[in-house]
């Protein structure tokens, strides 16, 4: 006799209802499909997974409009269990890039999620995997179970799966969704790495000048300390800044500190955010890439999502919430209702005055010739690309600038120090 599988450890105080969804073998899912006539038809169907309820009804000739779980008692199972599993960007790459290739090979969900268990290195990688397998011989879809893990999967991540689901083509969505996150990935890491480098050297410039002031100039200042008005202003204005630091720079930490919290307190505002990301764009070296970046990600998502039978309107929905920036976000806001009231994707993004000509030209390129998504995509590798020279351009200029200022403000106290000692020594002789 075959034994039950394991209960993962977020269903066994759920009582019956557990045992209900491990139990059944059948689920009925509700659907709206078109059928070969035209017309619009909705129903129920029994199957042990959606994916089998999916092909049933495409080999009744049946274009399908939405294909979810009509089952209450799994529906219940999910509200009442809501998952606490966690994964990082990295775990759910991995897991994405995995599934791909088992469902691939011919594995059924269940089966590839039970080997993917069994060769999860990480803790909370195999809970949220088990989690996910108990759902799923629950008679529940694969998108459905992810809605339960709003932390770690997106808005657009669900999309994708559920389109690749209602088509029959998971695991090629799947791999697409893992060369979407790859991508971005790649160009988040490009960003990030290029930016340790001057982080570094501005850390120096700090210590240094900090440990110059603070305690190097105050060994000098026994020696001019009868000098008085005979001192060049140079010396004993570095002096000053030198006593200063060493009497009160505890208070300046705290000064510091409070700047620093006011400032974020300020940024987390919706007003001070709005401020905050509108000034970023309009910075002179860094204000393109931001904006670039941001355009980057809008544009990769909604061609993705396009190209794998997501509407229009759900598609800029999802995508819209990619993006950090406030300001920019704000302008894409006016799309969807934009598109809507039937008017093209082009003119309202000129209509903003924010988007630049090749983006507003893409897009009109993209529904002239109906093929939106490519044209998106195209546009999202344009900007990533003029996100990571110009990054590169921008620190190459950054780097000597630091080195520059850091080196002139020590040969400034080391100058006015020897202008010290050359002022005793004028007063000896």
């Amino acid at each position: 006799m075959q034994s039950s599988p394991a209960i993962p450890w977020r269903y066994r105080k759920s009582g019956e209802l557990a045992k209900l969804a491990y139990d059944r073998t059948m689920a009925s899912f509700s659907y709206r499909a078109i059928s070969n006539q035209g017309k619009t038809v909705q129903g129920v169907v029994a199957a042990d997974r959606i994916e089998l309820a999916s092909r049933e009804l495409r080999a009744q000739g049946l274009t399908l409009l939405s294909l979810e779980i009509a089952d209450n008692a799994a529906s219940s199972l999910d509200d009442a269990t809501r998952g606490s599993g966690s994964a990082g960007s990295n775990d759910v790459l991995a897991m994405t890039r995995e599934l791909a290739v088992l469902l691939r090979a011919g594995l059924p969900i269940d089966r590839a999620l039970k080997v993917m268990i069994d060769m999860a290195a990480d803790d909370q990688l195999r809970e949220l995997l088990e989690e996910l397998l108990g759902s799923v011989k629950a008679g529940k879809g694969l998108s459905q179970a992810l809605q339960s893990y709003p932390q770690v999967f997106s808005s657009f991540y669900i999309s994708m799966v559920r389109s690749g689901e209602a088509s029959g083509h998971l695991a090629d969505v799947l791999a697409r969704l893992s060369e979407y996150l790859t991508n971005a990935k790649s160009v988040k890491s490009s960003v990030i790495s290029a930016l340790v480098y001057p982080g570094i050297l501005l850390t120096v410039a700090i210590l240094s000048i900090v440990g110059m002031l603070g305690f190097v100039v105050p060994q000098f200042e026994t020696l001019f300390s009868d000098m008085g008005d005979a001192l060049p202003v140079l010396t004993r204005a570095v002096i000053s800044a030198g006593d200063v630091l060493t009497r009160y720079g505890w208070l300046l930490l705290v000064l510091l500190g409070v700047g620093v919290y006011a400032v974020r307190h300020w940024v987390r505002s919706e007003a001070g955010r709005a401020r905050f990301d509108e000034s970023l764009i309009q910075l002179p070296l860094f204000g393109p890439i931001v904006f670039k970046y941001e355009v980057a990600k809008f544009s990769r998502t909604v061609g993705t999502l396009l190209g794998n039978g997501v509407s229009l309107l759900r598609a800029i929905s999802i995508a819209v919430e990619t993006v950090d920036n406030s300001h920019i976000k704000k302008s894409l806001n006016v799309l969807a209702p934009a598109v809507k009231r039937g008017q093209r994707m082009s003119v309202a993004l000129e209509e903003t005055g924010v988007f630049s000509s090749l983006v507003i030209q893409m897009v009109r390129v993209g529904e002239e010739s109906g093929s939106l998504d490519e044209m998106m995509t195209e546009l999202a590798e344009v900007y990533d690309e003029e996100v990571q020279a110009g990054v590169k351009r921008s620190l190459t200029l950054l780097e000597p600038v630091l080195i520059l200022v850091m080196g002139g403000v020590i040969a400034l106290v080391i100058i006015a120090i020897l202008m010290g000692i050359i002022s005793v020594n004028d007063l000896a002789a």
